[in-house]
């Protein structure tokens, strides 16, 4: 894998086997930056920050060194130690990896103007595109997303399993499978001018009516892989025929969905933009709630009294409405588009103000991946501190996804996922969108 960049000069990081009695790999000559290369294990650095962002602390540190071991920190320290790989980042501010937590990292942006594509791409080129895709996000910062649905099912769990076997460089997934829809729904691939029955199988994997139907379908999932469900409670801007304001599932079916994801230790994501369906999502115990658009105070509140988060993608209406106008996309998508955009930042601003959890999600595939980080100028122009969206993104969002106790700080024991920047984001939020070091697993996958 093939990185330009100009070398740190006297850095020498040692990528080495996360599995005992692997032989290391050679070390290369002092002076240079050794790219991690598959297989991806996990890594021995110790990293010198001359500014941190810990993801937990509201306030940074300065000029500390962090060590990895075996892919995972096991320290922070004030004093450079002994006998290590460095990697010399005193000009920079380091982070904990971002996490998205709404992305559809095997679906690409320019398949909205066109979905008969979907019918025609094979497996192969299925998969080349989601490498592709998951490459581009993990050098963008992100080493950790959610991939909540898609059209062609378990393209996902293949994507997640590749890169858990390190063959493919990107981010930690967790992944749904498919989603839970009604027939029609905001998640059942429509394909204009040709009808349903046409439409391989697999394509409806999580298609059903009714509460039976919609337990067994997230069982399926479940047993197939998945490490949450995602339901679709709600119409959708980009599916032809939906009405973000208007309920899809029932109560009944968003209860049987949860009852069956929660009896497994399993998360729920409910896509709800309209306030009816926001508020039968929570009370049937969805986990998260995604876009929001909608939401009423009533809503806001319910969230907030039950620790649910929101998950609003609050930049892509903008690429939604410039660039997918200039590429064509249908006139329908285009309008509820322009529908939920401003009502959405609004939404946003009301419920950050009155205390509801808010992580990071970007529906990332809606807007070309590797650019997930364009939603932090949004957030804090919305009402967020630098620090609160960052950390919408690293420990809150790691709370949220049960994954705190390995993604999302800076501390011993988590992951060592490490990105570096430019500059203060606590001053400019924007620099978050150059992202000039990326370490996954004590491995280096981008430096300056």
């Amino acid at each position: 894998m093939t990185r330009p960049g100009t070398p740190i000069v006297a850095i020498l990081i040692l990528a080495i086997a996360g599995c005992s009695g692997t032989a290391k790999r050679p070390t290369p000559p002092a002076g240079t930056v050794a790219l991690a290369t598959a297989p991806y294990k996990a890594g021995l650095l110790a990293i010198r920050c001359g500014t941190l962002i810990d993801g937990v602390a509201d306030q940074p540190l300065r000029d500390v060194t962090l060590v990895i071991r075996d892919g995972r920190i096991v320290s922070v320290e004030r004093r450079q130690p002994a006998n290590l790989p460095l990697l010399d980042l005193k000009t920079y501010t380091c982070l904990p990896g971002l996490i998205d937590m709404h992305d559809h990292i095997t679906e690409t942006s320019v398949d909205n103007n066109d979905m008969s594509v979907y019918l025609r791409r094979t497996a192969q080129e299925q998969d080349a595109l989601s490498r592709k895709q998951a490459e581009a996000t993990l050098l963008a910062g992100f080493t950790t997303v959610r991939n909540l649905g898609e059209y062609r099912a378990w393209s996902d769990r293949d994507l997640r399993d590749a890169i858990n076997r390190g063959e493919v460089a990107g981010p930690r997934m967790q992944v749904t499978g498919f989603y839970l829809t009604i027939p029609g729904g905001g998640g059942d691939l429509i394909v204009p001018n040709v009808p349903a029955s046409q439409i391989p199988e697999r394509f409806h994997a999580g298609v059903a009516r009714g509460p039976e139907q919609f337990r067994e379908k997230a069982q399926n999932a479940i047993d197939g892989g998945a490490d949450l469900l995602k339901v679709i409670a709600s119409g959708a801007v980009l599916a032809y025929g939906g009405v973000p304001g208007e309920p899809e599932m029932t109560p009944a079916e968003l209860s049987a969905v949860v009852q069956v994801a929660h009896a497994a230790g399993k998360k729920v994501a409910a896509h709800a933009h309209g306030a009816r369906s926001i508020k039968e999502a929570i009370l049937a115990g969805a986990d998260t709630i995604e876009h929001a658009s909608l939401i009423d105070d009533e809503g806001i509140e319910l969230a907030r009294q039950r620790h649910v988060a929101l998950s609003m993608d609050v930049y892509n209406g903008d690429y939604i409405d410039t660039e997918g106008r200039k590429q064509g996309w249908p006139e329908e998508f285009l309008r509820k588009n322009l529908e939920t955009t401003e009502v959405q930042r609004q939404a946003f601003t009301r419920a950050h103000a009155a205390g509801v959890p808010i992580v990071y999600g970007t529906d990332a595939g809606v807007y070309p991946h590797g650019l997930n980080a364009r939603q932090f100028p949004i957030m804090v122009q919305r009402g967020m501190t630098p620090m609160e969206a960052i950390k919408s993104a690293t420990s809150v969002a790691a709370s949220y996804m049960g994954w705190a106790d390995r993604v999302g700080a800076i501390a011993p024991g988590k992951f060592g996922d490490v990105i570096a920047v430019q500059g203060d984001p606590l001053q400019d939020i924007s620099v978050l969108q150059n992202v000039a070091v990326v370490i996954k697993n004590g491995l280096a996958f981008k430096v300056p």
